[in-house]
């Protein structure tokens, strides 16, 4: 009997979770490789960030989703490099991988615009481990301020700066103004939680750039009501230990967080010259690599651009739904089919910005606060993978829209200290 033709899957995110399920009933071997032995449901990371939910409320073990496949195997390893010539990806460790066929689904890291060295000062949130790292630094500065008898370094302690007003931004800023104003409220006596500064910073002329301007400012007053400053229109030109530069302000904060910008994974360059500026793959129309048929790009390492003119986001939706035909290309040519080009259809997009107060644009349909407030809890719920993530994070929900409080805002030792 011959051997089946080998699939080999880079990347447990959503791109590559359904590429592996759509090739479920395709009589190949399928090998999906991730650095992380967990699948993470990115859009509610920032929640961990900021003591809301726990880890293991938004991410479940990729084995453990894909248990029923058959003719999967799942490996746990760090790629190094592709080798598109002997069809094979070589890891950090054990043998290199052969495929007859590669879906790349690697993602994206942080891009700090030639400014390297502000990461270790303002690293960003992409991973559990980055979430962990926030909540205990976030946590510590309220501590830290209890202790301390000057009101100039108690002002520095509680000074936060997140720079990029994206959704991860945004959200980021409405959940730490929502714990300084109402979750430690009435928790410390030397020290009142309610005065910290939030500082949200867009070098872009507004926040949210991809909503309509009518959402853009639903949003812009929320975050100001609960007593963000939003900056916006001017850049960041300097980050150092304990202090930012906004255009000619310097700002002295203990937490500087980066939600600004990304760049593809190093193994991006591996797949040919066809690079965009942000290191992403520029795939033909069925996602697959210019000149190599047989490797396909889904998830935010593709840069597709065929549909609209520009390039589509690094979204949930965009990488199921590239993943999923990236996979059923797969399939067809396994067949002994022609592939077909990828057609996005657009959901909408949503954002929340704190307690009571999200927007939702689904083109046909714009809802702002309370309204979609309520759409992103249900939308949210919807997608998170297993029964009991969803249970738990409702308990967790319901429990903190009844009494304002953070049940999981416990300060773990640092692992590097």
């Amino acid at each position: 009997m011959a051997a089946l033709p080998q699939v080999v899957i880079v990347g447990g995110g959503f791109a590559g979770l359904d590429a592996a399920r759509r090739l479920r009933h395709v009589r190949c071997e399928v090998t999906i490789v991730d650095r992380h032995n967990h699948h993470v449901f990115q859009p509610l990371l920032y929640q961990v960030a900021t003591a809301a939910l726990s880890p293991g409320d938004i991410a479940s073990p990729i084995r453990w989703i894909l248990r029923k496949q058959q003719r999967l195997r799942v490996l746990l390893a760090n790629v190094q490099r592709v080798d598109p010539n002997a069809r094979t990806i070589i890891l950090d460790r054990g043998d290199p991988v052969p495929y007859d066929f590669l879906i790349v689904c690697a993602g994206v890291t942080h891009s700090y615009f030639g400014h390297d060295d502000w990461s270790r000062i303002a690293p960003g949130l992409k991973t559990l481990d980055d979430a962990l790292a926030m909540r205990r630094r976030m946590l510590l500065a309220f501590e830290e301020a209890e202790l301390e008898k000057s009101p100039a370094r108690q002002r520095f302690l509680l000074t936060f700066v997140i720079i990029g007003g994206g959704p991860t931004g945004v959200e980021l800023a409405g959940a730490l103004a929502e714990i300084a104003r109402h979750a430690l409220r009435q928790e410390f006596d030397a020290v009142d939680p309610a005065s910290a500064r939030i500082i949200l910073v867009e070098a872009g002329p507004s926040i949210l750039p991809a909503f309509p301007e009518s959402l853009r400012e639903s949003a812009n007053r929320s975050l100001e009501r609960l007593g963000v400053e939003v900056r916006t229109g001017t850049p960041v030109t300097s980050v150092a230990e304990g202090a930012v530069q906004i255009g000619d302000e310097r700002v002295e904060a203990h937490t500087i967080r980066w939600a600004a910008g990304v760049a593809a994974e190093t193994i991006s360059r591996d797949l040919g010259p066809n690079l965009d500026r942000a290191g992403r793959v520029i795939v033909n129309p069925d996602l697959s690599v210019p000149g190599r048929p047989e490797i396909f790009v889904a998830g935010d390492m593709a840069s597709f651009s065929h549909q609209t003119g520009k390039p589509l986001p690094g979204v949930a939706q965009v990488a199921k739904q590239e993943g999923a035909r990236a996979a059923a290309n797969v399939a067809r040519l396994i067949a002994g089919q022609p592939t077909a080009p990828f057609h996005y259809i657009d959901p909408g997009n949503m954002a929340t910005i704190g307690r009571n107060s999200a927007i939702a644009d689904f083109g046909f349909l714009r809802v702002s606060g309370y309204l979609g407030w309520l759409l992103w809890l249900f939308v949210h719920i919807l997608f998170l993978i297993g029964f009991r993530n969803r249970l738990s994070v409702m308990l967790q929900w319901a429990m903190a829209y009844l009494t304002y409080q953070r049940s999981v805002r416990l300060i773990t030792r640092d692992p590097a200290g």
